[in-house]
């Protein structure tokens, strides 16, 4: 599945309810999701790790449904092939 289909099931499926949340109301959903992965994380527990990420990017792709972006077309135009900042693969950023 891309990118593009995960976003299209998540407006399938929540789009109505998201809306009425609001953008300011689905992002506090989604940074809730971020700290419960990072809850996952400290407790290195594979399970929850998988629910969370698949949490997170749910999240992540109602909000963009809600603010009018295409998430795959926005992640390719800045991420494509690339880093964006050094402008190579893989990055030569320097590590802070």
């Amino acid at each position: 599945m891309h990118v593009s289909e995960f976003q299209k099931m998540m407006y399938r499926i929540y789009f109505q309810r998201d809306s009425q949340r609001g953008i300011e109301g689905t992002y506090n959903w989604l940074k809730e999701e971020v700290e419960e992965l990072g809850e996952a994380l400290k407790a290195n527990d594979k399970k929850a790790l998988e629910n969370e990420f698949a949490d997170v990017v749910a999240w992540l792709a109602s909000l963009a449904n809600i603010a009018s972006i295409d998430l795959e077309k926005a992640a390719f135009n800045k991420y494509a092939h690339t880093c964006p900042k050094c402008k190579h693969s893989p990055c030569q950023c320097v590590l802070i």
